[in-house]
C-alpha cells in the first residue's frame, strides 16, 4: 500500500515499538492515529507526528469500535491498522494470578481480534487496506517460563493465517511481524530482566522500519532478525529435535 497520506491506526503507540512505528510512519507521510492508555503520552506522540490520538484501555471490549470510529470521524477513512499493544510476563504460570493471566489474554490476543473485527467493515467498504499484527518470536518458538505470553502470541499468528484466507479477494493484506529481543521497557514490566548476552536487543527503530516496510509491501510474515527464521522453521518441522537443542544450547 502507499503510505503517503494513508491513515494508520497504531495501538501501544506511546512507548517502545509503537512509538517508534508512529514516528517512522509519519516520516513516510502517513497520518497516524496514536492509541494508548496514557493520555498525555498519546497526545505527545500525536503532536510529534502530526496525527491524532485516542486514550483507550484495550482490555475494554468496546475500545476497538471506539478507536476505529475516531479514525474515520477524524480523518475520513482508515487505511491500515498496526495492532502492536502487548504485555509480557515471565514466570511459572502456577504463580500467576488469575487477573494477570486474563490481562495477557485480553491485551495480547482478544484486543487484536476485536480490532480486526471492528476494522474489516471499513476496509471492505473502501475496497482495500491492511491489518498488521506485531506478535513475537515467542509465538513461533514457545519460550519456557513465558508460556502464557507465548500462547497469546501464537494465537494471533494462527488467527492472522486464517484471516488472510478469509479476506482474499477483498484487497486487504494481513501481516504479522515477529520481533526477537527489542530494547524497550518491555522487560522491566514482565517480571524478569533480560540477562542474556545473545541475541543482543535491537533498537525499536529497526522494528519500526520493518513494520513500515511490511505495510508498504503487503508482506505476509516478517521475522526479525532474519536468522530467527531458522529456529522457527525447525521448531515447526521437528518440535522434538528443537526442544532437545534448546535444552542443550539455550
Amino acid at each position: 500500500m502507499q503510505l503517503t497520506d494513508a491513515v494508520v491506526l497504531v495501538t501501544g503507540a506511546t512507548r517502545g515499538i509503537g512509538s517508534a512505528t508512529a514516528t517512522e510512519l509519519a516520516r513516510r507521510g502517513a497520518r497516524v492515529v496514536a492509541v494508548g492508555r496514557d493520555a498525555e503520552a498519546a497526545r505527545a506522540v500525536a503532536a510529534a507526528t502530526g496525527g491524532s490520538w485516542v486514550a483507550a484501555d484495550l482490555r475494554d471490549p468496546a475500545t476497538a469500535e471506539q478507536v476505529v470510529r475516531h479514525a474515520v470521524d477524524t480523518h475520513g477513512r482508515l487505511d491500515a491498522v498496526v495492532a502492536n499493544a502487548g504485555v509480557g510476563h515471565a514466570g511459572d504460570i502456577a504463580e500467576m494470578s488469575v487477573g494477570r493471566v486474563a490481562e495477557l489474554v485480553e491485551i495480547n490476543l482478544l484486543a487484536p481480534l476485536l480490532l480486526a473485527r471492528a476494522s474489516l467493515p471499513v476496509l471492505r467498504a473502501q475496497h482495500g487496506g491492511a491489518l498488521l499484527f506485531v506478535t513475537s518470536i515467542a509465538g513461533a518458538l514457545g519460550v519456557p517460563g513465558e508460556s502464557v505470553y507465548s500462547a497469546t502470541k501464537a494465537g494471533v499468528e494462527a488467527f492472522a493465517d486464517v484471516l488472510r484466507e478469509e479476506v482474499r479477494g477483498d484487497g486487504i493484506t494481513v501481516t504479522t511481524v515477529l520481533p526477537g529481543v527489542v530494547d524497550t521497557g518491555f522487560f522491566a514490566t514482565r517480571g524478569r530482566a533480560y540477562d542474556r548476552k545473545f541475541p543482543r536487543p535491537m533498537p525499536p527503530e529497526r522494528a519500526a522500519a520493518a513494520i513500515a516496510d511490511a505495510l508498504a509491501a503487503g508482506t505476509g510474515q516478517v521475522v526479525m532478525p532474519r536468522w530467527l527464521t531458522v529456529p522457527a522453521r525447525l521448531r515447526a518441522a521437528a518440535p522434538r529435535l528443537y526442544r532437545t537443542l534448546e535444552r542443550a544450547f539455550g
